[in-house]
Formats: C-alpha cells, structure tokens, sequence
C-alpha cells in the first residue's frame, strides 16, 4: 500500500512540473496574439442603458424601430474550448427598457441554425446539453445575487435564483417572462420581455446601475462564450465577475402583490399513507407573495400542497451514514440560499466536505417523514430580502399532527448575513424546532459564519455552531476551518472540522457525530495543445478521521486524474485505499453485516462520459477491489437517447457485487425516464426504479400545463410497491390547479 501511494504522490508531482509548460503554451498558432484576452484580468464591460416608448411585441422579428437606438454588445469572449479568444459565432444583443418592462433581443449568427442543439421544450429544460442564450441580472449590484434567464432554439425557458457569487444555486425560482424564437438563414434570434415585477431592486434609486452579463452556447462544437468573459471554473452567475448596465432611470415595481390559490382534488391509498389522507380527498389553499420594502418580500402561504413535486429518486447506499435527499418543494426552495449554513461548497473547489454532510436549516424536516412520505402543513410565512447593509431571513412553519407519533411542531429560523470587504461575508443564525402539543420537547440550534474571499481565487469558509433539546444534558457544538485556492492551473485546498457526539440539529442533518476530519488536497488544471486534449487533471486527497480523543478513526487516500476531451467527453480515473474503524457492526443489504473491527482495502475506479452532441449519449462506471472483510465489483451507468427535440428517454443501471464474510448479495438499482413536450407550455414526463436494497419500486409520472404565466394544471401519479412482501407503501393520484394573480 506505502508503493502504491508513493507512485500516485509522484506521479502527481512529475505532472505538476511538466504540464505548466505545456499550458502556458496554449496560444494556437493559427491566431494572433492580440486576439486573446485573459478573463482574470480585463476590464469589466459596461453599456448605457436605452430606454424606449414604443411598443414591443415580443415575436421573434425585431422589426421595431426602437432595437436600432440600443446599443450592439457583441465581441463575446470564448470560455470554452478556447479560453480567451473570440467567439468564432457571432452573437449580437441588444437591451431596451421602460418604466415596467426590460426588453432583450439576440441574433446568433449560425452558418447552419438547423444543426443548433434543442434538448427540451419542457420549463426548467438541462441546459448544458443545449444551444443556448441566456443573460444573468445582479439587480441590487452587490456583485453576490442574480436572477438567471436560459432560452434553447425552440423557446423554452430555463430560470433561477443565484446567492452568494454563485455558491448557491436556487434552480426552482419561477420568473415571469415573454419569450419568442425564430429561425434564418444563418442566424436563431430570441426576443423576450421581463416584466420588472418578476425581479426584486430597489426603485428609490434613480438612475440606478445593475450587474449584467450575457451566454452563448454552440453545443455541437462545445463553444461557450461571454460577453463578460469568465475563466473555465466560473459559471454565468458569477457576479463578481459581471458587467454592468448603467442609466436605469424611473423603474416601477407596481404593488408586488402575488396570490396564487389552488384547489386540489385526489385519492389515496396504502400502507404507509397518513391516516388524513387516506381516501378522497379535495382542498384549497395557496400563497401569498408582497414586496413589503422594494428590496424585503414576505411569503405567505395557508394549508400547503405539494401533490405535485416529483417523488425522491432511489438510492444504493452501502455505507453506514445517511443520505441527504435535495428539496423539491417549491415554497422551501425559493430563496432558500439566504438560509444556507453549514460544508457550504465552492464551485470547482475540492474542499473535502458540503451541505450533504451537515446544513443547520434542512427545509425537508418540515412536513415530511424520513421516508420522505408528506405531513400536513398548517401553513406558515418566510420574510427575505435586504435591509440596509444586511441580508434577513426569517421564516415559520407550523405542521398539523401526522401519521404515527408525529406530533404537531412550530419550525422557526432566523438568519442575517453582512457583506464585507465586496464579495465576502458574516453572519449569524437561529433556528427552534418545538413541539405543539404539550409535550415541551424542543431543539435549537444556532451558529455564526464567515465566507471570505481574499486576492479573487483565495476562499476562507469557516463556522461554529451549536445545539441543545430538552432530552440531552450536554450541549453539542459543530466547527470547520477551510481554505481553498483555485488558479487557472492549481487547485488546492485544506480543512479541519469538528463534530461533537451530542451534536442534533433539530431542523438541519449531519450524517456524522463524534469526530475530527482533517482533509487536505492538490491538483492542477492543465490545458495542453494535444490534438483532441481540452484538459488535464491530476489530483490527490487525503481525508483523515479521528476520535475526539485523537484515536484514528476511519481515512480515504485518493489519487485521480481527469481527462477533458475537446470537444467533449469526460474520463476519471482514481485509486482509493480505504481505512475504517466500527465500534458497533452495521448491515450494508439485508441480512447481511459486517462486524465490530478495524478494516483497511483498497479498489479502483473509472467513469466516462460521452459527448452529448449526438442523439445516443451516456455515461459508464466501473468500480473493482476490496469492500470491508469482502470485494465489490461495481457497475453503472446512465444511455439516453434524444431522437428529437421534444421527446427523450433515459435508462439508468448500478449493479454492486459484494462478497463478505457474511454472504453475498447483490445491490441494485434500475430506472427508466421518459420526457415528451406537445409544447413550452404543456409538457410529462413519467419514470420507474427498482431498489433490491431496500426492496421497492416507484412509480410517478406527471402532466404539466402552464396555462396562464406560473398558472399551472398537474395531474399526477405515484405508487410505491414493497416487492419483498408485494405490499402496496401507496397509490395516489392527484389533481391539482393553481392560479397567479399579480397586482
């Protein structure tokens, strides 16, 4: 094992020292020197914005007379392949205003438009497999926030919320916006309205400037371009690294007054349903949106729905820690980035731990089982925004008592968060978990935080929190320390953290109590001119546990190296040697354990994924070596198939083959997804998966209609099935209409 090691540690070294040079010898022959900009360091672009009084019909022409007055943005800068030099496809935006509306348009140039890539018609469609435009509004130009608009050759559209200089990512924001596409020649235009009632700013001001940048993707030749240009690390929402639109003047927001009521009817039925919801069922019910200042909104919302949420996808988990299932629910999605605290991960940094391992404010505790099965939600409000120099977000829940002991709970959270020294952070949070039916069982948690940004690429994230209920004597506490430094070619970071035993965030999830980690790593980013060759990646990591008392606890060496094709395609390869010590034994597949011992084993592992420019693309993985006291072959993968633009299917396999002392099982987990869109508007999508881990298979498919703007139709099926005992967990359909009515 100390060979093994020794040969991946040097093999990284030589790589560092050679392949410097070989990045640094980028500049391709064929163009000339001046032609390349270096996105760290040029300047920032800026425009004045044009304001108009004609009319805009959002057709996809652009034959009014007011596109000709705004000024041309063009000269996009590539990100990829060819970091730094011009876009090789002409991209030409323009940008108008009037007092309620923000107007966009776009021609992009093409010599073969009926080549560009579509993958979806569907809201909310992957935008890394599609020709795309998009822009990126930072409104309140802290240079941290944004709102995000994607549009693919058919019109649909992709939108999201962005906190933190692109730390977290809200992909579940719905903006009201006007979009139309049309096709030339040798161009695809776009032209769309965003209504300023869509986005929160601050009206008071006047003029006022706000952050802007704008994407281009040709996915065909994996060009991706700028108009603020951007290294390879960094996406569209990178504010700090935005452009900026200057002379905004007499903006209105009008009331920013949104109610949007439902009525649902369905029926329920199996084993694990609540009682409440057994049988039919119908109920009303909805939310409330109101701009109390222009920069605070206040979300109201009364016996809360979430019928229509796509159930959670399976998992094979065999190690002995828990799985943090993400938030699907639109309510606690929506601006849920002001309440992040916790392994916050940076993008494109290694930094060892994230929100998957431990987060303080956990939305999913609130009217949901751990099976992930819905409670009764009363109702509840949530105030986010800004006032003066600090971020706010408060936020009450109240549940309705559930199926088995679930007893009726309060959820309270209060966070705040400065910003200091321009794109960096502090803050403070609160949160209290109390039961409502006399009990007086609680849990609180609380926590102090600072996210630092130092010389553009050098991060400082750290935190202390703690907690305390009403059945534990001691108080549990919680502490990180991480720093990270991601260049053009290092990456390199180092952490320690401390969990203690007693450490039980109410209304948060950490998956490991009673340990210090201390995790460091280096790798770099090396971009050589090898036909074929976008990207080299060799990379170490050391991730050490340890007791409280300092007793070694468990540890991951990994050495890896990733391959970037040009123009796509991805292959990483790692070896792993693995240590773990258990003090108690734990059970990987039913009636299958591994006993109390110490254990240490090495395996192997490689993944690729294909382009995506042809209608068959996929991914393969393959894992082989020691698993505890056994072995375990591993392997998986994902093929879909896009043979037009407004219908997909994909099929997803894992096979584990584990031998242990205790027998040998096998794990597996299969799927099937398909996606068909009539329309932008009107769009399903269905999918099944078999576990033999944990014996069960699901069901959900889904009808979408968006027939008025964030006024939709659902009609939605989901059955969940015990295939051990053939015992039906549940079988519900739902109808579910909902209504937005802005003021």
């Amino acid at each position: 094992m100390n060979r093994l090691r020794t040969r991946l540690i040097g093999a990284a070294s030589l790589a560092a020292l050679a392949l410097p040079g070989l990045a640094r010898a980028q500049q391709d022959a064929g163009t000339p020197a001046a032609a390349f900009v270096n996105p760290e360091t040029v300047a920032r672009p800026t425009f004045r914005a044009t304001r108009t009084n004609a009319p805009i019909v959002v057709d996809g022409r652009l034959d009014e007379a007011a596109w000709k007055t705004a000024p041309l943005l063009t000269d996009f800068v590539q990100q990829l392949p060819r970091t730094g030099y011009p876009s090789k496809f002409r991209t030409e935006v323009r940008v108008l205003y009037d007092a309620t509306n923000l107007y966009v348009s776009s021609i992009n140039h093409d010599p073969e438009p009926s080549r560009a890539i579509t993958v979806g018609l569907e809201r909310d469609f992957v935008s890394s497999n599609s020709d795309i435009f998009g822009l990126v509004l930072d409104t309140f130009l802290d240079r941290r926030n944004s709102f995000l608009f994607l549009v693919n050759p058919k019109g649909a559209v992709r939108d999201e919320q962005t906190f933190n200089d692109s730390r977290t990512i809200v992909e579940a924001w719905d903006g009201i916006s006007r979009v139309k596409t049309t096709q030339q020649d040798s161009s695809w235009t776009v032209e769309m309205v965003i209504p300023l009632r869509t986005l929160r700013f601050d009206a008071s001001r006047d003029p006022q400037n706000w952050g802007i940048n704008f994407i281009r993707r040709v996915r065909r030749v994996n060009e991706t371009s700028y108009w603020a240009p951007l290294e390879r690390q960094y996406r569209l929402h990178r504010m700090s690294k935005a452009g900026t639109v200057e002379g905004l003047t007499g903006l209105k927001q009008g009331r920013n007054l949104q109610v949007k009521p439902y009525v649902l009817g369905g029926n329920s039925q199996g084993a694990q349903v609540p009682n409440s919801s057994l049988g039919n069922r119908s109920d009303i019910g909805g939310d409330i949106k109101y701009g109390v200042t222009p920069s605070l909104t206040l979300d109201l919302t009364y016996n809360t729905d979430f019928s229509q949420v796509e159930v959670d996808q399976q998992v094979v988990n065999l190690t002995r820690f828990g799985i943090l299932f993400p938030e699907r629910r639109e309510f606690f999605i929506e601006n849920s980035g002001v309440f992040t605290f916790g392994d916050v991960q940076e993008r494109n940094y290694r930094m060892g731990a994230d929100l998957r391992d431990f987060t303080l404010f956990n939305s999913r505790q609130i009217g949901l089982t751990p099976d992930g099965l819905p409670l009764p939600i009363a109702g509840g409000g949530r105030l986010t925004g800004r006032v003066g120099k600090w971020e706010v977000g408060a936020l009450n829940m109240q549940t309705q008592h559930g199926a088995g002991s679930a007893p009726a709970e309060n959820f309270g959270v209060a966070r705040l968060r400065r910003n200091v020294f321009g794109n960096s952070d502090v803050g403070i949070v609160a949160a209290n978990r109390q039961a409502t039916d006399g009990s007086g069982a609680y849990n609180r948690t609380y926590g102090v935080d600072a996210n630092i940004r130092l010389l553009g690429n050098l991060i400082v994230n750290t935190y202390l929190a703690g907690s305390r209920a009403d059945t534990s004597a001691a108080d549990g506490t919680a502490g990180r320390l991480s720093v990270g430094y991601r260049g053009r070619l290092w990456n390199t970071s180092a952490m320690y953290k401390r969990v203690s035993d007693d450490f039980n965030p109410g209304i948060g999830f950490v998956n490991r109590r009673g340990f210090q980690q201390a995790y460091g790593t280096a790798g770099i980013h090396a971009r050589p001119t090898l036909r074929g060759i976008q990207e080299l990646n060799p990379y170490v990591e050391v991730d050490l546990y340890h007791d409280l008392d300092g007793t070694p606890q468990s540890h991951q060496l990994r050495g890896g190296f990733d391959i970037a094709f040009q123009p796509d395609g991805e292959l990483k390869l790692e070896v792993n040697d693995w240590a773990d010590r258990l003090d108690r034994a734990f059970s990987p597949f039913p009636g299958r354990s591994i006993p109390v011992g110490s254990y240490r084993w090495r395996n192997a592992k490689a993944s690729y994924t294909s382009t995506q420019r042809f209608p068959v693309y996929g991914t393969i993985t393959a894992e082989t070596g020691e698993f505890y006291n056994g072995t375990n072959n591993v392997l998986g993968g994902s093929v879909t198939w896009r043979p037009r633009s407004d219908f997909n299917v994909e099929a997803t396999f894992q096979h584990n083959d584990v031998s242990l002392l205790s027998g040998a099982f096998a794990a597996d987990l299969v799927g099937l997804r398909m996606k068909y869109s009539w329309s932008t508007t009107l769009f399903g999508s269905a999918f099944v998966q078999y576990n033999t881990q944990t014996r069960s298979r699901v069901t959900n498919a889904r009808v979408a209609w968006r027939w008025a703007p964030l006024s939709d139709v659902f009609v939605v099926y989901t059955e969940r099935q015990n295939t051990l005992t053939n015992v039906r967990n549940e079988r519900s359909v739902a109808l579910k209409v909902t209504r937005m009515l802005a003021f």
